[in-house]
Protein backbone atom coordinates (compact mmCIF):
# COMPACT_ATOMS: atom_id res chain seq x y z
CA UNK A 1 0.00 0.00 0.00
CA UNK A 2 0.73 3.93 -0.52
CA UNK A 3 0.99 4.78 3.21
CA UNK A 4 4.19 5.76 4.90
CA UNK A 5 6.33 7.15 7.91
CA UNK A 6 9.75 8.16 7.67
CA UNK A 7 11.93 7.47 10.74
CA UNK A 8 15.55 8.70 10.78
CA UNK A 9 15.39 9.20 6.65
CA UNK A 10 13.97 5.96 6.08
CA UNK A 11 10.58 5.65 4.35
CA UNK A 12 8.45 3.08 6.44
CA UNK A 13 5.23 1.15 4.81
CA UNK A 14 2.07 0.66 6.64
CA UNK A 15 0.89 -2.73 5.91
CA UNK A 16 -2.51 -3.91 7.04
CA UNK A 17 -4.54 -6.42 9.21
CA UNK A 18 -6.14 -9.50 9.30
CA UNK A 19 -9.49 -7.80 9.30
CA UNK A 20 -9.00 -5.45 6.40
CA UNK A 21 -7.66 -8.55 4.32
CA UNK A 22 -10.87 -10.42 5.29
CA UNK A 23 -13.11 -7.47 4.44
CA UNK A 24 -11.36 -6.87 0.54
CA UNK A 25 -11.63 -10.57 0.67
CA UNK A 26 -15.16 -10.82 0.72
CA UNK A 27 -15.83 -7.57 -1.37
CA UNK A 28 -13.79 -8.70 -4.23
CA UNK A 29 -15.80 -11.88 -4.21
CA UNK A 30 -19.17 -11.03 -3.67
CA UNK A 31 -18.42 -7.97 -6.94
CA UNK A 32 -17.33 -11.22 -9.28
CA UNK A 33 -20.40 -13.24 -7.89
CA UNK A 34 -23.12 -10.83 -8.72
CA UNK A 35 -21.77 -8.14 -11.20
CA UNK A 36 -19.09 -10.82 -13.22
CA UNK A 37 -16.66 -8.02 -12.63
CA UNK A 38 -13.15 -9.16 -12.03
CA UNK A 39 -10.69 -7.05 -10.28
CA UNK A 40 -6.65 -6.88 -9.24
CA UNK A 41 -7.30 -4.20 -6.43
CA UNK A 42 -10.07 -3.91 -3.96
CA UNK A 43 -10.97 -0.40 -2.21
CA UNK A 44 -12.28 -0.28 1.25
CA UNK A 45 -12.80 2.13 3.95
CA UNK A 46 -11.30 1.96 7.36
CA UNK A 47 -12.45 2.74 10.72
CA UNK A 48 -9.97 5.71 10.47
CA UNK A 49 -12.40 7.12 7.71
CA UNK A 50 -9.32 6.43 5.43
CA UNK A 51 -9.56 4.70 1.85
CA UNK A 52 -6.92 2.04 1.08
CA UNK A 53 -6.40 -0.37 -2.07
CA UNK A 54 -5.54 -4.11 -1.47
CA UNK A 55 -4.39 -6.42 -3.71
CA UNK A 56 -6.78 -9.62 -4.67
CA UNK A 57 -7.93 -12.84 -6.34
CA UNK A 58 -10.70 -13.90 -7.12
CA UNK A 59 -11.47 -18.01 -8.21
CA UNK A 60 -15.49 -18.39 -9.69
CA UNK A 61 -17.26 -21.88 -8.68
CA UNK A 62 -20.10 -22.93 -9.87
CA UNK A 63 -22.34 -22.11 -6.93
CA UNK A 64 -19.78 -19.77 -5.19
CA UNK A 65 -16.87 -17.38 -5.51
CA UNK A 66 -13.60 -17.21 -3.59
CA UNK A 67 -11.87 -13.58 -3.32
CA UNK A 68 -8.03 -14.34 -1.91
CA UNK A 69 -5.66 -11.59 -0.06
CA UNK A 70 -1.92 -12.10 1.00
CA UNK A 71 -1.51 -10.33 4.28
CA UNK A 72 1.04 -7.76 3.87
CA UNK A 73 2.47 -6.34 7.44
CA UNK A 74 4.06 -3.88 5.68
CA UNK A 75 7.70 -2.68 6.99
CA UNK A 76 7.18 -4.02 10.67
CA UNK A 77 5.49 -7.52 9.87
CA UNK A 78 4.63 -10.05 12.33
CA UNK A 79 3.58 -14.24 12.09
CA UNK A 80 0.92 -13.60 10.13
CA UNK A 81 2.28 -11.45 7.28
CA UNK A 82 2.36 -13.51 3.92
CA UNK A 83 -0.07 -15.80 4.84
CA UNK A 84 -3.90 -16.01 2.60
CA UNK A 85 -6.87 -14.63 3.81
CA UNK A 86 -9.51 -16.02 1.79
CA UNK A 87 -13.58 -15.25 1.91
CA UNK A 88 -15.62 -18.18 -0.04
CA UNK A 89 -18.95 -15.90 -0.63
CA UNK A 90 -22.14 -17.42 -1.90
CA UNK A 91 -25.73 -16.59 -2.20
CA UNK A 92 -28.51 -17.04 0.44
CA UNK A 93 -32.50 -16.50 -0.32
CA UNK A 94 -33.50 -13.93 1.77
CA UNK A 95 -31.76 -10.81 2.32
CA UNK A 96 -29.36 -10.98 5.42
CA UNK A 97 -25.56 -11.06 4.92
CA UNK A 98 -23.87 -13.87 7.59
CA UNK A 99 -20.24 -14.35 8.49
CA UNK A 100 -19.07 -17.72 9.65
CA UNK A 101 -15.10 -18.50 10.63
CA UNK A 102 -14.01 -21.34 8.37
CA UNK A 103 -11.06 -23.65 8.48
CA UNK A 104 -8.01 -21.99 10.37
CA UNK A 105 -9.97 -19.12 12.21
CA UNK A 106 -10.05 -19.87 15.88
CA UNK A 107 -12.91 -20.51 17.62
CA UNK A 108 -13.60 -18.73 20.98
CA UNK A 109 -13.69 -21.60 24.25
CA UNK A 110 -13.07 -19.07 26.89
CA UNK A 111 -15.12 -16.13 28.53
CA UNK A 112 -13.85 -12.34 28.51
CA UNK A 113 -12.74 -11.99 24.57
CA UNK A 114 -14.64 -9.54 22.78
CA UNK A 115 -16.23 -12.35 20.94
CA UNK A 116 -18.63 -15.07 22.38
CA UNK A 117 -17.64 -18.37 23.56
CA UNK A 118 -18.52 -20.84 20.47
CA UNK A 119 -18.38 -18.15 17.64
CA UNK A 120 -15.53 -17.59 15.42
CA UNK A 121 -12.65 -15.14 16.79
CA UNK A 122 -13.50 -12.49 14.35
CA UNK A 123 -13.42 -9.47 16.33
CA UNK A 124 -16.52 -6.74 16.26
CA UNK A 125 -14.69 -4.39 13.83
CA UNK A 126 -13.38 -6.43 11.71
CA UNK A 127 -16.77 -7.92 11.15
CA UNK A 128 -18.49 -4.68 10.89
CA UNK A 129 -16.02 -3.98 7.85
CA UNK A 130 -16.46 -7.28 6.86
CA UNK A 131 -20.49 -6.97 6.18
CA UNK A 132 -20.14 -3.35 5.41
CA UNK A 133 -18.06 -3.58 2.11
CA UNK A 134 -20.07 -6.69 1.23
CA UNK A 135 -23.17 -4.67 1.91
CA UNK A 136 -21.96 -1.94 -0.85
CA UNK A 137 -22.03 -4.51 -3.57
CA UNK A 138 -24.98 -6.77 -2.26
CA UNK A 139 -27.78 -4.19 -1.26
CA UNK A 140 -30.30 -6.10 -0.68
CA UNK A 141 -29.15 -9.66 -1.89
CA UNK A 142 -28.32 -11.99 1.04
CA UNK A 143 -24.95 -13.54 1.33
CA UNK A 144 -23.05 -16.27 3.51
CA UNK A 145 -19.49 -15.03 4.06
CA UNK A 146 -17.33 -17.39 5.25
CA UNK A 147 -13.72 -16.66 6.21
CA UNK A 148 -11.36 -18.73 6.18
CA UNK A 149 -7.12 -19.25 6.57
CA UNK A 150 -5.58 -22.18 4.53
CA UNK A 151 -2.08 -21.73 7.01
CA UNK A 152 -4.32 -20.70 10.12
CA UNK A 153 -4.04 -23.38 12.70
CA UNK A 154 -0.21 -23.77 12.03
CA UNK A 155 0.31 -20.24 12.38
CA UNK A 156 -1.50 -20.31 15.51
CA UNK A 157 0.88 -22.54 17.45
CA UNK A 158 3.04 -19.43 17.26
CA UNK A 159 0.84 -16.94 18.86
CA UNK A 160 -1.25 -16.56 22.18
CA UNK A 161 -4.64 -18.07 20.99
CA UNK A 162 -4.02 -21.22 23.12
CA UNK A 163 -3.70 -19.37 25.75
CA UNK A 164 -6.89 -17.15 25.79
CA UNK A 165 -8.65 -20.10 24.77
CA UNK A 166 -8.80 -19.85 20.59
CA UNK A 167 -8.33 -22.92 19.11
CA UNK A 168 -8.01 -24.07 15.75
CA UNK A 169 -6.54 -20.95 14.15
CA UNK A 170 -5.84 -17.24 14.42
CA UNK A 171 -7.90 -14.84 14.93
CA UNK A 172 -9.07 -11.91 12.72
CA UNK A 173 -8.20 -8.86 14.43
CA UNK A 174 -7.47 -5.15 13.71
CA UNK A 175 -9.08 -1.77 14.97
CA UNK A 176 -7.86 0.92 13.18
CA UNK A 177 -6.89 -1.49 9.53
CA UNK A 178 -3.95 -0.52 9.82
CA UNK A 179 -0.31 -1.98 10.81
CA UNK A 180 1.94 1.18 11.67
CA UNK A 181 5.56 0.22 10.78
CA UNK A 182 7.80 1.02 13.76
CA UNK A 183 10.44 -0.34 15.82
CA UNK A 184 9.30 -0.09 19.51
CA UNK A 185 12.29 2.99 19.93
CA UNK A 186 11.02 4.44 16.50
CA UNK A 187 7.20 4.02 17.93
CA UNK A 188 8.11 6.34 21.26
CA UNK A 189 10.04 8.66 19.43
CA UNK A 190 6.62 9.41 17.42
CA UNK A 191 4.29 9.22 20.49
CA UNK A 192 6.50 12.01 22.16
CA UNK A 193 6.46 13.82 18.78
CA UNK A 194 2.82 13.68 19.00
CA UNK A 195 2.13 14.62 22.58
CA UNK A 196 4.03 17.87 21.61
CA UNK A 197 1.64 18.20 18.52
CA UNK A 198 -1.09 17.78 21.02
CA UNK A 199 0.02 20.32 23.38
CA UNK A 200 0.73 23.02 21.33
CA UNK A 201 -3.04 22.25 18.90
CA UNK A 202 -4.84 22.00 22.04
CA UNK A 203 -3.58 25.36 23.65
CA UNK A 204 -3.48 23.91 26.86
CA UNK A 205 -1.71 22.57 29.59
CA UNK A 206 -4.09 19.62 29.80
CA UNK A 207 -3.91 16.21 27.86
CA UNK A 208 -5.45 12.78 27.53
CA UNK A 209 -3.90 9.94 27.86
CA UNK A 210 -5.29 6.61 26.22
CA UNK A 211 -3.94 3.09 25.48
CA UNK A 212 -5.27 3.31 21.90
CA UNK A 213 -8.42 3.19 19.95
CA UNK A 214 -11.10 1.78 22.26
CA UNK A 215 -10.11 4.33 25.26
CA UNK A 216 -9.75 7.35 22.51
CA UNK A 217 -13.62 6.40 21.16
CA UNK A 218 -14.47 6.04 24.74
CA UNK A 219 -13.32 9.32 25.52
CA UNK A 220 -14.29 10.97 21.98
CA UNK A 221 -18.26 9.66 22.22
CA UNK A 222 -18.70 8.90 25.76
CA UNK A 223 -16.71 11.80 27.34
CA UNK A 224 -16.92 14.39 24.20
CA UNK A 225 -13.76 15.39 24.93
CA UNK A 226 -11.57 17.48 22.06
CA UNK A 227 -9.72 15.28 20.01
CA UNK A 228 -6.84 17.54 20.00
CA UNK A 229 -6.06 16.87 23.54
CA UNK A 230 -5.77 13.15 23.12
CA UNK A 231 -2.71 11.26 22.76
CA UNK A 232 -2.77 7.76 22.48
CA UNK A 233 0.38 6.10 24.02
CA UNK A 234 0.27 2.34 23.47
CA UNK A 235 2.28 0.87 26.22
CA UNK A 236 4.57 3.07 27.28
CA UNK A 237 3.00 4.92 30.44
CA UNK A 238 6.04 5.57 31.95
CA UNK A 239 7.82 6.99 28.81
CA UNK A 240 5.27 8.99 28.37
CA UNK A 241 4.42 10.55 31.60
CA UNK A 242 8.07 11.55 31.41
CA UNK A 243 7.79 13.42 28.03
CA UNK A 244 4.79 14.76 29.40
CA UNK A 245 6.94 16.26 32.24
CA UNK A 246 9.59 17.39 30.15
CA UNK A 247 6.87 18.99 27.67
CA UNK A 248 5.26 20.88 30.39
CA UNK A 249 2.41 19.57 30.60
CA UNK A 250 0.04 20.33 33.95
CA UNK A 251 -2.35 17.87 34.20
CA UNK A 252 -3.42 14.24 32.14
CA UNK A 253 -6.64 12.62 32.02
CA UNK A 254 -5.91 9.00 32.03
CA UNK A 255 -8.39 7.16 30.36
CA UNK A 256 -7.79 3.16 29.91
CA UNK A 257 -9.22 0.20 29.57
CA UNK A 258 -9.24 -2.29 33.20
CA UNK A 259 -7.02 -4.75 31.41
CA UNK A 260 -4.26 -2.42 30.84
CA UNK A 261 -5.01 0.08 33.92
CA UNK A 262 -4.78 -2.76 36.04
CA UNK A 263 -1.41 -3.02 35.45
CA UNK A 264 -0.80 0.91 36.12
CA UNK A 265 -2.73 0.66 39.73
CA UNK A 266 -0.12 -1.89 40.53
CA UNK A 267 3.05 0.10 39.51
CA UNK A 268 3.75 -1.53 35.76
CA UNK A 269 4.36 1.14 33.36
CA UNK A 270 4.92 -0.60 30.07
CA UNK A 271 1.46 -2.59 29.74
CA UNK A 272 2.77 -5.36 26.98
CA UNK A 273 1.98 -8.43 28.19
CA UNK A 274 5.34 -9.22 27.13
CA UNK A 275 6.61 -7.12 29.37
CA UNK A 276 4.57 -7.72 32.21
CA UNK A 277 1.48 -9.39 32.98
CA UNK A 278 0.52 -9.31 36.85
CA UNK A 279 -3.52 -8.15 35.34
CA UNK A 280 -5.37 -11.08 37.60
CA UNK A 281 -2.64 -10.98 40.48
CA UNK A 282 -3.15 -6.95 41.43
CA UNK A 283 -7.00 -7.61 40.56
CA UNK A 284 -7.11 -10.27 42.88
CA UNK A 285 -5.05 -8.75 45.97
CA UNK A 286 -6.89 -5.37 45.69
CA UNK A 287 -10.17 -7.83 46.18
CA UNK A 288 -8.58 -9.49 49.12
CA UNK A 289 -8.40 -5.66 50.54
CA UNK A 290 -12.19 -5.49 49.90
CA UNK A 291 -12.77 -8.34 51.44
CA UNK A 292 -14.08 -10.16 48.11
CA UNK A 293 -15.52 -13.54 48.96
CA UNK A 294 -12.31 -16.06 49.16
CA UNK A 295 -14.77 -18.69 45.88
CA UNK A 296 -14.40 -15.16 43.85
CA UNK A 297 -10.76 -14.53 44.34
CA UNK A 298 -10.14 -18.10 43.28
CA UNK A 299 -12.02 -17.53 40.31
CA UNK A 300 -10.59 -14.20 39.20
CA UNK A 301 -6.81 -15.60 39.58
CA UNK A 302 -8.27 -18.35 37.11
CA UNK A 303 -9.92 -16.50 34.51
CA UNK A 304 -9.22 -16.11 31.08
CA UNK A 305 -9.16 -12.43 30.73
CA UNK A 306 -9.56 -9.19 33.15
CA UNK A 307 -13.39 -8.72 31.92
CA UNK A 308 -13.95 -12.11 32.49
CA UNK A 309 -12.56 -11.87 36.47
CA UNK A 310 -14.07 -8.71 37.19
CA UNK A 311 -17.73 -9.89 36.61
CA UNK A 312 -16.63 -12.04 39.13
CA UNK A 313 -16.08 -8.95 41.48
CA UNK A 314 -19.13 -7.88 44.15
CA UNK A 315 -17.66 -5.53 45.67
CA UNK A 316 -17.51 -2.54 43.17
CA UNK A 317 -15.55 -0.07 45.47
CA UNK A 318 -12.08 -2.30 44.26
CA UNK A 319 -12.58 -0.32 41.02
CA UNK A 320 -12.21 3.15 42.45
CA UNK A 321 -9.47 1.77 44.75
CA UNK A 322 -7.66 0.89 41.44
CA UNK A 323 -8.35 4.02 39.71
CA UNK A 324 -7.11 6.04 42.68
CA UNK A 325 -3.62 3.95 42.92
CA UNK A 326 -3.24 4.22 39.07
CA UNK A 327 -3.41 7.91 40.02
CA UNK A 328 -0.98 7.78 42.63
CA UNK A 329 1.57 6.03 40.74
CA UNK A 330 1.73 8.01 37.92
CA UNK A 331 2.01 11.00 40.16
CA UNK A 332 4.83 9.66 42.03
CA UNK A 333 6.76 8.63 38.89
CA UNK A 334 6.52 12.46 37.96
CA UNK A 335 7.51 13.21 40.69
CA UNK A 336 10.81 11.17 40.55
CA UNK A 337 11.01 13.11 37.16
CA UNK A 338 11.21 16.46 39.58
CA UNK A 339 8.03 17.81 38.02
CA UNK A 340 4.49 18.68 39.66
CA UNK A 341 1.94 16.81 37.25
CA UNK A 342 -1.62 16.15 38.33
CA UNK A 343 -2.97 13.19 36.89
CA UNK A 344 -6.83 12.00 36.90
CA UNK A 345 -7.56 8.76 36.25
CA UNK A 346 -10.76 6.84 34.47
CA UNK A 347 -11.26 2.71 34.13
CA UNK A 348 -14.08 1.36 32.20
CA UNK A 349 -14.63 -2.43 30.67
CA UNK A 350 -15.86 -3.07 26.88
CA UNK A 351 -18.74 -5.29 28.95
CA UNK A 352 -19.61 -2.88 32.02
CA UNK A 353 -18.86 0.64 30.29
CA UNK A 354 -17.32 2.88 33.12
CA UNK A 355 -16.01 1.52 36.31
CA UNK A 356 -15.08 4.15 38.44
CA UNK A 357 -12.94 7.36 38.23
CA UNK A 358 -10.50 9.50 40.45
CA UNK A 359 -11.74 12.52 42.42
CA UNK A 360 -9.98 14.79 40.71
CA UNK A 361 -11.42 14.02 37.39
Amino acid sequence: MDKYVFYQGKKLRYGYTTGSCAASAAKAATQFLLKKEQVKKISINLPTGENIEIPVKVIQNENFTVGTVIKDGGDDPDITNGIEICAKVSKRDDSRIMVYGGAGVGRVTKKGLPVHVGEAAINPVPMKMIVQEVKKIAGDCGLNVEIYVPRGEEIAKNTLNSKLGIVGGISILGTSGLVKPMSEEAFKDSLALELKVALKESESKHLVFTFGNYGKNYALEKLRMDGKMIVVISNFVGFMIEKACEAGVEKIFFIGNIGKLVKVAGGIFHTHSRVSDARLEILASNAILCGEKHENILKILNSNTTEEAISYIENRDIFQILAEKARVKCQELAERNGKKLEVATLVFSNSMGELARSENF
